[in-house]
Parts: C-alpha cells; sequence; structure tokens
C-alpha cells in the first residue's frame, strides 16, 4: 500500500475530502482509506493533517508511484500469521498477569489452538474497580488488587492511551484488536488515539470471554508465589499453595510486581537495574491548557481536548511530562502499604474540569547504583516518604508551582481544585525528593512555562510521587525471547522493562505467543 501523508486541509474536513485528495495525489483507482489525522495550530490558523493509505491491488505499481513524491511511501501491511512449531507441548503454556502484554499473549495463544491458563494476581475488572472505589473512600488498600493489580494491568485506570514511539507493523493489529472488541473506532485515525478507562474495562473482559471460548482458562487472585527451576528450565509455577507443572511460561507481571522480581533473582534469572524517572503529578484546568495549545480556538467543538508532551535537559537530566490525562483526576495508585504513589486517569470524553499530568525527572545508576534491589528501594523509600509526609492514611502531599519554586511549603486555595481522591496535605516537597532532583525539576517547570502559558499559572497543583513511570529493571532475556538462565520463561512487556505503554506491552506480548507458536505444537492432552 502506499501511505500519502501531509495532507493539509482546512478544520471540520470530512474523512472523505482526505481520501479524495489522496487520490488526486496518486492519480489511480483503488481502496484509500484515512489513516491519522492531527492538528496544526501554527500560524494563528487551525489546520487538519491527514495521511491517507491507498492500496492499488499491484505492488509493483505502489511502489513506483511511492518512490515519486516525497509525501508518499511505500509499505507492506504486516500480517501476523505465525505458523505452528513441530515440538510436542506436554502442558498447556501459562501466562502470568493481565495486563496487555499478558492478555494480548493469551489472546493470540487460544486463537491458534494453545487453551492457555491466565494467572492473574488480582481480582476481575468489576471486582477490581469495586476495590479500588472502596480504597478511594475508605483508605482500606488491597494489595493484590488496586490500580497496578488486576485484569486489565495498570493501564486499565488510565487514560486507555494508544500512542506509542515504536515502529512496528503490529501497532495496527492491536489497535483493530481493540475496535474489533468494542473501542471506538476513531482510535484507528487519530494520531494521539485514547479509549478512556471506562471503555477500556468492558473491553477488557470481553477479551477474557473470547479467551474462554477459545479453549483458555483465566483464574484470579492466583499469585505466581513460586517457581521450580531444573537444569536451567522451568518446570512448576506456585500458585494459591499448589503447583503446576509448566515448560513454557509467558511472564507479563507489570512494573510493579517488586515481589516477583525477589522471586526471580532467587532463581538464577538476569535482572538489571534500569533508568527510569520520578516526580510529581501536576494540574491545570483543561481550559488554560486548551487556551495555551489553541489560542483563538479554545473550545470549538472540532479540536480534540488538548494535550502536550514537554520535555527539557536541566542539569544533566531530561526532565519531560508523561502520561498526559485531559480532562482527567489524579489517581491513589499505591500497591504497598504505607507508601503514596499518584498516576492519572481520564473518561472517553474526558469532560472533567483539570487536566493532570507526570512531570518527572531521570534517575539512574548514579542514584541507586547498579543493584535492581537498591533500584526498588529508590522507588519504595520515595513512596514511604511520602506516605509519611502526608501523616498516613493514604493523603498525598502537594504543593502549588509557586511555592515549589520558591523552595517552600504551601498550597494555596485557588482555581484548581487538586482531584487525588484521598486528600492531600500542603508540603515543601523537596524534602521528599531532595535538592538535586527537585532543582532539576524546577528547571523543566521553568522551561515548560517558555513553551506553553498554563505552566507559568502559580496556583496549578503539584502531588507527590509519580515513582511508577516505568520498571526499574529488566528481566533480560536471549534471542529466543527467553530468560537468561531460565529456559521456557519467556518475559515480556512493562514488567520485563521491554515496553512502555499499552499499545508496545501488547505487541510485546503478541511477539512473545508467536515465538511459542512457532517452536511448538498445540497442547492436545
Amino acid at each position: 500500500m502506499i501511505i500519502v501523508s501531509g495532507i493539509r486541509l482546512p478544520l471540520g474536513s470530512t474523512k472523505e475530502d482526505a481520501e479524495r485528495e489522496a487520490f488526486k495525489r496518486v492519480g489511480h483507482p483503488g481502496d484509500y482509506t484515512l489513516r491519522r489525522v492531527s492538528y496544526d495550530m501554527r500560524r494563528g490558523q487551525a489546520t487538519m493533517v491527514c495521511s491517507v493509505t491507498a492500496s492499488l491491488g499491484d505492488a509493483e505499481a505502489e511502489k513506483r508511484i511511492a518512490s515519486s513524491a516525497k509525501e508518499m511511501q511505500y509499505s507492506e501491511m504486516q500480517q501476523l500469521r505465525p505458523h505452528h512449531g513441530t515440538e510436542r507441548m506436554n502442558y498447556r503454556p501459562v501466562v502470568v498477569g493481565a495486563g496487555p502484554a499478558g492478555l494480548f499473549a493469551a489472546y493470540l495463544l487460544s486463537e491458534y489452538g494453545y487453551m492457555p491458563i491466565l494467572l492473574e494476581r488480582g481480582a476481575d475488572v468489576d471486582t477490581r474497580t469495586a476495590k479500588v472505589d472502596s480504597f478511594f473512600l475508605s483508605g482500606d488498600l488491597d494489595t493484590d488488587t488496586n490500580i497496578q493489580f488486576g485484569e486489565g494491568g495498570a493501564g486499565t485506570f488510565s487514560d486507555g492511551k494508544l500512542t506509542t514511539r515504536i515502529n512496528d507493523g503490529l501497532c495496527d493489529y492491536v489497535l483493530n484488536t481493540f475496535c474489533f472488541f468494542g473501542a471506538p473506532d476513531d482510535i484507528l485515525t487519530k494520531a494521539k488515539p485514547h479509549i478512556g478507562t471506562d471503555n477500556l474495562r468492558g473491553i477488557i473482559k470481553r477479551i477474557r470471554e473470547k479467551i474462554i471460548e477459545n479453549g483458555g482458562e483465566v483464574r484470579f487472585l492466583s499469585r505466581v508465589e513460586d517457581i521450580t527451576v531444573e537444569d536451567g528450565r522451568i518446570t512448576r509455577v506456585r500458585c494459591a499453595g499448589n503447583d503446576i507443572p509448566v515448560e513454557t511460561v509467558v511472564l507479563a507481571c507489570g512494573h510493579s510486581a517488586r515481589d516477583t522480581y525477589s522471586m526471580l533473582m532467587s532463581h538464577g534469572a538476569l535482572i538489571t537495574a534500569k533508568p527510569f524517572s520520578v516526580g510529581f503529578r501536576i494540574e491545570h484546568l483543561q481550559e488554560d491548557v486548551d487556551r495555551s495549545l489553541y489560542g483563538r480556538f479554545a473550545g470549538d467543538p472540532r479540536l480534540p481536548k488538548g494535550e502536550y508532551n514537554l520535555s527539557a535537559h536541566v542539569g544533566g537530566r531530561g526532565v519531560y511530562t508523561f502520561c498526559m490525562c485531559p480532562g482527567g483526576t489524579v489517581v491513589a495508585a499505591a500497591s504497598e502499604s504505607g507508601a503514596i504513589v499518584t498516576n492519572g486517569m481520564s473518561r472517553y470524553l474526558r469532560d472533567g474540569k483539570n487536566a493532570n499530568s507526570a512531570v518527572c525527572v531521570s534517575v539512574g545508576p548514579e542514584d541507586f547504583g547498579s543493584s535492581p534491589v537498591r533500584a526498588m528501594d529508590f522507588q519504595r523509600n520515595l513512596e514511604r516518604a511520602a506516605y509519611a509526609a502526608a501523616g498516613g492514611g493514604y493523603s498525598a502531599p502537594a504543593s502549588d508551582v509557586g511555592s515549589f519554586l520558591d523552595g517552600k511549603k504551601g498550597l494555596r486555595k485557588g482555581r484548581i481544585e487538586p482531584s487525588y481522591p484521598r486528600g492531600v496535605v500542603p508540603f515543601d516537597l523537596e524534602k521528599i525528593l531532595g535538592s538535586e532532583l527537585s532543582e532539576c525539576l524546577r528547571g523543566g517547570l521553568r522551561a515548560f512555562a517558555d513553551k506553553m502559558d498554563c505552566f507559568s499559572d502559580s496556583e496549578a497543583v503539584l502531588t507527590g510521587v509519580e515513582t511508577r513511570t516505568s520498571a526499574p529493571v529488566r528481566i533480560n532475556r536471549d534471542e529466543n525471547r527467553q530468560a537468561v538462565g531460565i529456559q521456557g520463561l519467556y518475559p515480556c512487556g512493562e514488567g520485563a522493562g521491554y515496553a512502555g505503554g499499552i499499545v508496545s506491552s501488547a505487541v510485546d506480548g503478541l511477539r512473545t505467543a508467536a515465538a511459542i507458536i512457532e517452536k511448538y505444537c498445540p497442547f492436545r492432552g
């Protein structure tokens, strides 16, 4: 197919307008489909920028036409069609973790007749939602079922963002699969697609039901307590006090499964520390974000809710915004007792009053050394310090931006009401992160204020701490996607340190499942 990019159209144009313009440029009949839409607000104008795919039914003609203009490129459609391997499978494959990586791995295995057993330490998504709501109200934390753990993984309580930096043909497979199970069709064309946490919950259930329909099994409240390794190969998984014999285990444990990391290290898995980022959640009014991005077009219903992605280099470290949630709320995302973790969440309509985003600074070996245990402890110590700072009860420490920039305690009551559900307590946030990291964050906030007016608002709210931006470790794997030191164990997804976000995690899970399919023939009992 040909991808025709850079099609600029007036705001309010339709998909048919974009497809007609692509046809004019290609000059041949075929199947034209809108691929992506973004918006350019430069020069005081609002312009739609579109790309369209053109399938002419003749690959050689497509290549020739695509080479004739810089705004066209030829792309081969990538199909996910692994061939069954020949090795005998003695036991059903086990998938650990029902986040994006594990869910898509189990789904593909089930579609190819492998009848996987999917183990999830947390509850099903409906029970999980009730548990999370209860925690928000009462402060009663379930350490196995929470924002981090449970069906759907951490992304279930987010914005359902489907943006990714990876350039992998399977990204489209993931988006189309989400649509098949009920996601809005606009995720196929938006430059920054999102499902919304409200829609995502139903989609996850339908994927689970399909896995079961295909002969798979899903077990909730089934935390993997231990494994057995014999002669360098995984042979058993202990779950709820019972041993399950195995020969292939997809490990998609998520980035907060610190107990799982420790257990694997005790069995000789090669786990290394990796850089990650820490910081706070910042809240602005959504209308201020829109005004900063869209100027006089702010509020135009033809434009999406404003969202941003900012970065700066300060003091030898990267400072950046992450997981921006338009019209969303800051959520209590702890998974360990006596610790504070923040994250952001939006519904599909993004119709909340506030916008929030992580503002984070990079940390690495210079901060915690090369030990994976010390990397995890670095996160944990910040989370416990935040808990103590707010006085317990899972309230969170907070500051207005002006006070933080001045290096003091302060939280003025202004236009922006903090949305963190357990309540916030004014605190000097530098006392949690320390002077060096705080100075980098201050430099980042000042740099962002030069790019967006809303970051100049001294009443914007900072709530701490954001520590789970990515896994602090990597479970190293070989060229066959198996864990170094433990054959038959296939670490994947964000928790293994090989992905970041819903789409890249799902793609990693798919490629891991495909590796198993191409090695083994389906389990026959």
